[in-house]
């Protein structure tokens, strides 16, 4: 037991945000040029990072409360790669073979891409050509392709405006495999709050977390993710609220945190964050938030005349609950039933409770099981529905969200695909398009031989490494719009084409933009900044696309240049969005409309909030029910400080105390009991692949479990994807460790 203690000991010296990072976040900013960092990070446009909600017409450093300076790290990273000089076009004297050498860090480090990138079929290496070329190539591969073997993917980085011309253009093109990133990350959380509160999204506004007394943390690490969040966890504490974290991992940055714009914080050597850990076995989530409620249930502290007004499906779902004994939660959970129902009595005492969550909730065969069972926990006591309380899914990708809501997805709500067919007097493709997977695997099959990809990096994207870059590889053509090269432009490229078209980044937009945070917020960004002279909007690459590729189209994609025309056109085909029409004139940033749920009111067929009943622990597809002992470790990917989705912008990882990605992170107990110490090397076996030579990193972990980097372990993660949400098993894949000595 004594490396357990060793290591719990390094865990405590190790406190998130503090002179560190502070210090890190100014050496970027020297690194970007003070002038020009500054001119970045004041100017009205919304943050690159995350969706939490900073920037737009308040001030780039200015969160929606209007809160003063609001900024971390992960803005200033982001901007990082923006402001880079353009690549050397030597650089693409190098093979293909060359560049894939590299990692996401190095390629995203090779500064902006500033021309277009062609790469024939049997070439080995990018060619630069000008725009007049780039397009008419994008056009003519487009004109022969039959549009059921084409699919449109767009990241969460881009647009309002860019979006909705992308889905209109795939439409009119006559396809409906149209996918947005959140097919592999939240989509789990859409399915399961559409069916049980009648919205995907949030409940809560920004300022709801200034009134609550209870934040449960859930599957996600805002420390390393969602930095700025963790002022409000901290502010929560200070008012004499609590914070319970549930992670199978005891993240450092959400046991104590030294937040930069407090000074106190700073000179205590940091906050206390978490009031409550639990660290359950990783895959057991319902059975531990059903631990949860069932000790709510059985104290009587249900909110019951709320739940005879407002929700249907109680009966069920207590009932189930008084089924599941004690010992199965425990068994599973790795949780003792002492530890659970003090978290109970916690929320029992509650007034306000916000449940905040991220992707290791969704990430998972049964991840809309898990956001049906957290929804439950919420509704039996009120908290959705009311102010300073409610659901708060933890998004990615700055305008993840937005792009959603104006329609990048394969199937259209019907009063959506209506309007959108009377407003522009066309008739568009009903037929439901392919999910992220289902495009996936056409072109695995070879069914599949034209992909627009406007932003991200599907290839790192994708579970199952070696099988993702062979099916990008069987698609003829690929489009690619992005800022700067990645893993995804290099691997899957062997014997297809490739086309990059280099775009402008939010802030150097040539007419304002829109895009939504987390809160049902939407934003506006100004752009102007001028620093590439030979990169275009997005918007404009697909107006110019479309009007060669569909000649007579009832639609003028020409006008779809000037962004008002684009808004107004929301405006009037997607419900709530009728401010959206005048923005860039009243510049009045506005609450999508019947979002936040401040009233029990929920858009269910019903019309009522509805519970689900908890699985039986023999329908649980997890490790820990089964006994799996071909793997006998459930392995989960996370991301680390310095990265942000796929973005990696440098190897080290502060907060864990890892120097290189390609590590595994280990219970002390198990590395004990495999004769691993601290310098050893092994190799993780699964069904999907193996990765050798990995670095043993101790951590605290419960035994069984272990830790890898996203998107390095995707070589081990299979394409196994929830039935319901179609998102794969990204943290939950059974692994065998094999020290190398033995391998």
């Amino acid at each position: 037991m004594a490396p357990r203690k060793v290591v719990s000991s390094v865990q405590r010296q190790v406190v998130g945000g503090g002179l560190k990072k502070v210090l890190y976040t100014l050496a970027k900013v020297r690194e970007i040029g003070v002038a020009r960092a500054t001119k970045t990070l004041v100017s009205n446009n919304t943050c690159k990072a995350c969706g939490l909600g900073m920037g737009g017409q308040l001030g780039g450093m200015t969160n929606e409360l209007g809160e003063f300076p609001s900024v971390c790290n992960k803005s200033v990273q982001a901007q990082s790669t923006d402001t880079q000089p353009s690549i050397p076009n030597a650089i693409f004297d190098h093979t293909i073979s060359e560049l894939q050498e590299l990692n996401e860090r190095e390629l995203a480090s090779l500064g902006r891409l500033n021309t277009p990138l062609f790469k024939a079929a049997g070439a080995d290496r990018f060619t630069p050509i000008d725009w007049r070329m780039a397009l008419f190539l994008t056009a003519e591969r487009l004109k022969r392709t039959d549009p059921a073997r084409s699919f449109f993917y767009s990241s969460g980085r881009s647009s309002n405006e860019a979006g909705f011309v992308l889905q209109l253009f795939a439409r009119l093109f006559g396809t409906n495999n149209i996918n947005n990133c959140s097919y592999y990350c939240h989509q789990a959380t859409g399915v399961a709050l559409g069916a049980t509160i009648g919205s995907g999204t949030a409940t809560v506004e920004l300022s709801d977390l200034a009134h609550c007394d209870l934040i449960f943390v859930v599957g996600a690490n805002p420390a390393s993710n969602h930095p700025r969040l963790l002022h409000q966890l901290k502010a929560c504490r200070d008012r004499g609220g609590d914070v319970i974290v549930i992670n199978p991992a005891r993240e450092p940055g959400l046991v104590k945190f030294a937040v930069p714009k407090s000074p106190g914080s700073m000179i205590a050597g940091g906050t206390e964050i978490a009031s409550l850990y639990l660290q359950p076995n990783i895959g057991t989530d319902q059975m531990l938030l059903a631990g949860i409620a069932k000790a709510v249930l059985a104290s009587g502290n249900d909110e019951s005349e709320y739940i005879d007004r407002y929700t249907i499906g109680f009966s069920d779902y207590a009932a189930s609950l008084v089924k599941l004994p004690w010992s199965t939660v425990v068994r599973i959970t790795g949780v003792s039933e002492a530890d659970i129902k003090r978290v109970a009595d916690r929320y029992i005492q509650s007034e306000n409770a916000v449940f905040a969550w991220g992707m290791g909730l969704t990430h998972h065969i049964d991840g809309v099981g898990n956001i049906e069972q957290l929804a439950n926990l919420a509704l039996m006591r009120g908290m959705v529905g009311k102010v300073g309380a409610g659901l708060l899914p933890l998004r990615g990708h700055s305008n993840v969200q937005g792009i959603g809501t104006i329609g990048v997805k394969p199937v259209l709500a019907a009063e959506v695909l209506s309007a959108m067919e009377a407003h522009f007097n066309v008739k568009l493709p009903s037929k439901p398009g392919l999910d992220t997977m289902g495009a996936m695997q056409a072109a695995s099959a070879g069914d599949m031989d034209f992909a627009w990809l406007m932003g991200g990096n599907l290839y790192a994207s994708n579970p199952d490494s070696h099988w993702a870059a062979e099916a990008l590889a069987r698609i003829q053509t690929k489009v690619f719009l992005t800022t700067t090269m990645n893993g995804g432009h290099v691997h899957g490229s062997d014997g297809s084409e490739a086309i990059i078209l280099p775009v402008t980044a939010r802030d150097e937009e040539w007419q304002p933009t829109t895009q939504e945070s987390m809160f049902n917020y939407v934003r506006l960004s100004d752009g102007g900044i001028e620093r590439q002279d030979n990169v275009r909007p997005e918007s404009w690459i697909l107006a110019e696309v479309a009007s060669q590729v569909l000649g007579r189209s009832p639609i003028d994609f020409s006008m779809f240049q000037e962004h008002r025309e684009v808004r107004q056109a929301i405006a009037k085909i997607i419900p709530e969005m009728s401010e959206l029409a005048d923005i860039d004139v009243a510049k009045e940033e506005f609450h999508i409309q019947r979002r936040v749920l401040h009233t029990p009111s929920f858009a269910t067929s019903s019309g009522k909030a509805a519970f689900v009943p908890v699985s039986q622990p023999e329908q649980l597809s997890t490790h820990f029910s089964t006994q799996d002992v071909t793997h006998p470790f459930v392995m989960t990917t996370v991301r680390s400080e310095g990265q942000f989705n796929s973005i990696v912008y440098e190897d080290e990882d502060v907060y864990r105390q890892t120097t290189s990605r390609w590590c595994v992170l280990m219970c002390p107990e198990d590395m004990e009991r495999l004769e691993l110490t601290v310098g050893d090397v092994a190799s993780l076996v699964s069904d999907a692949g193996q990765m050798d030579n990995v670095a043993v990193v101790p951590f605290d972990l419960p035994p069984g479990n272990c830790m890898t980097y996203y998107p390095e372990a995707n070589i081990l993660t299979g394409t196994t994807v929830d039935p319901r949400s179609r998102t794969p098993s990204f943290k939950s894949t059974p692994v065998t460790i094999l020290p190398n000595a033995r391998h």
